[in-house]
């Protein structure tokens, strides 16, 4: 189909109704043109003159009324040079900021990204990200596990567990409990080590997984909060380890 083709080569598809027309009837005028286009006289006027500027129509008065018509189809090559050299400059121009959008797009990467969860279907989408999150690498997390059990009373920790899935990566945790060191050790790929609630009362638990960290306020108001930045999760990992080593010191 003609109309295509032409629309193919860079003609919106008016102007290919428009051209097609006009080669048909040759000189004729606006009302002639519309009336073969099958579009509104204003509009057909607006698409001439868009093709005259494309050098694929022309105009011509005789006495007092003006007459249109298209350009020999030779005219199409010249119209595709002229985009083609449109084009080459485009790309010129792009080699010229490309450096300064790749600074740009750096600066997007290294900006963290931070995203906000509320309730338990909040808490839960976190839970997921973690299952999900490629390259997991190690889990490292500071859990008040009496806030832990009040939420999630039959299986707090376990995201395995309720998520019906499995993830075979390290897990160390170190916890606080009013119920003392109430977790095992060492039980398949998770490891825990305890810290009185007394010395450490805190209620936000912290998990860093990838290049992200997790907190979740067990306060009046359930929030989580992702942070997605490695910078960040490398210092909270730094910081888990050192506590980790002076644990296992004296244990």
């Amino acid at each position: 189909m003609l109309e295509q083709k032409l629309k193919n080569l860079g003609l919106i598809e008016k102007e290919a109704i428009v051209y097609l027309a006009s080669l048909e009837l040759g000189l004729s005028t606006i009302q002639e043109i519309a009336g073969k286009s099958q579009i509104s006289r204003s509009t057909t006027y607006e698409v001439i003159e868009s093709l005259m500027k494309k050098g694929l129509m022309s105009s011509l008065t005789k006495g007092k009324k003006k007459y249109f018509a298209a350009e020999d189809p030779e005219r199409l090559l010249s119209f595709i040079d002229t985009k083609e050299r449109e084009l080459k400059k485009r790309k010129k121009e792009i080699k010229t900021i490309l450096p300064e959008l790749k600074e740009l797009s750096m600066l997007s990467r290294e900006r963290p990204r931070i995203k906000f969860y509320e309730g338990k279907q909040g808490i839960r989408r976190i839970q997921e990200d973690i299952l999900r999150t490629k390259n997991l690498g190690n889990i490292e997390e500071f859990v008040p596990l009496d806030d832990a059990y009040q939420l999630f009373p039959a299986h707090p920790r376990d995201h395995r567990h309720w998520m019906g899935k499995k993830i075979a990566v390290p897990e160390r945790m170190i916890y606080t409990s009013k119920k003392g060191a109430i977790l095992p050790q060492k039980k398949g790929p998770i490891e825990t080590l305890f810290i009185p609630v007394e010395k450490f009362p805190f209620h936000t638990e912290i998990t860093i997984y990838a290049d992200k960290v997790a907190l979740v306020s067990f306060g009046r108001k359930l929030i989580g909060v992702v942070l997605e930045s490695e910078d960040a999760a490398n210092t909270l990992r730094s910081l888990f380890n050192l506590l980790w080593e002076e644990l296992k010191k004296k244990k």
